[in-house]
């Protein structure tokens, strides 16, 4: 019994109108600048890139209450079974550590570098326990080419394959996971928290990892206090169980917050040309909500604006996101948006249908 999923999407039908053929030269840019160049007028006048440091200090500031908080209640609730529901608890407050992580990374909360990574790496490694070196340098690369397939480390073909392509060429575990990898793909998030640990550690004997010992020393004093706090406050059984639940879910919501950013959209492949607002626009997708939505994805739903001005502060997303519609409307650039449980649909209908070499195949 397979997965029945649509052929087509909203997203996939309009791009594929628009994008240039492979090895076509993108749109001459209008005199006065490129269209991105003039978008970016638009943005700056609106005064969308400013800091915002009142908003960040309270967004911090709550977060850091809630991992204070969570801290006390492991020790406070004892030997009970209601620890399952701490946490889960505690897998969205690492989330949100995680997804100020990812704001201090691109400097969105300070204007140099040396605080950005002095605060990134106090979120990343020491409060979280994934590496902020490792994390930037993959996620450069990925804002640097979105959805390319053999650039953007994101989709690159591991245990799960992203288009049919990538399908026709798998072998080992992702040709055995590929034929299902639709069904697969929640459960596989179950293990994401703990492969962001193991690939944070692996990458400490890269070339490219600045400070490594320093790195290296943070995530080793995360986890001594982490796994030393449960086991102090929990027995055995019941320790072993609060990290299981802890890991697990806090795979699933940083799944669930980065999976409808891109998956489903534009594949881009060798030898096609694209100008750099094509090649954001056409390769996003944004998720509607309202501030639920907002607060949960971190403003990561505003995947488009969020690809085209990397250091706008999260709370001017809304406002760039209307902006940019409407210079999309006006340039005749296809803009995808939908609402999340669509974009799941979406993004499990595209793993669908990348396996289908495989099926047929086998």
């Amino acid at each position: 019994m397979s997965i029945e999923f649509a052929t087509k999407t909203e997203a996939p039908a309009e791009v594929s109108a628009e994008v240039p053929a492979a090895g076509r030269a993108a749109p001459r840019p209008e005199a006065g600048g490129s269209d991105f160049a003039r978008l970016s007028r638009r943005v700056a006048r609106a005064g969308l890139l400013d800091r915002r440091p009142l908003y960040y200090t309270v967004r911090f500031g709550l977060v850091l209450l809630a991992f204070a908080g969570g801290g006390y209640a492991l020790f406070a609730l004892g030997d009970t079974w209601l620890q399952l529901a701490l946490a889960a608890v505690m897998s969205v407050v690492f989330a949100q550590v995680a997804l100020i992580s990812h704001d201090l990374a691109h400097r969105q909360v300070f204007s140099q570098r040396l605080h950005s990574e002095i605060g990134g790496r106090i979120a990343a490694n020491l409060l979280m326990g994934m590496s902020y070196g490792w994390w930037m340098n993959k996620h450069t690369r990925h804002h640097a080419n979105p959805n390319h397939e053999e650039r953007d480390p994101d989709v690159a073909p591991d245990i799960l394959v992203w288009s049919e392509r990538q399908a026709s060429q798998a072998n080992g575990l992702a040709r055995f996971i590929g034929r299902r990898q639709a069904y697969l793909f929640f459960p596989l998030l179950l293990l994401e928290g703990l492969n962001l640990s193991f690939n944070s550690f692996r990458a400490l004997r890269s070339p490219t990892m600045k400070r490594p010992f320093l790195e290296g020393t943070l995530l080793v004093i995360h986890f001594v206090v982490y796994f030393g706090a449960v086991f102090a406050a929990l027995p055995p059984g019941k320790a072993f169980a609060f990290i299981g639940v802890h890991q697990a879910l806090l795979g699933v919501y940083m799944g669930c917050v980065f999976a409808p950013n891109h998956k489903g959209m534009l594949m881009v492949t060798p030898g096609m040309k694209l100008d750099f607002l094509r090649r954001q626009v056409l390769t996003s997708r944004n998720v509607r909500g309202g501030r639920f939505v907002d607060a949960a994805m971190g403003g990561l739903n505003y995947q488009v604006e969020h690809h085209l001005f990397p250091n706008m502060p999260s709370p001017a997303l809304a406002e760039a996101a209307r902006i940019t519609r409407e210079f999309c409307a006006e340039k005749g650039i296809p803009y995808y948006e939908t609402g999340l449980l669509r974009s799941y649909r979406e993004v499990l209908g595209h793993l669908h249908r990348a396996g289908q070499p495989i099926r047929e195949a086998g």
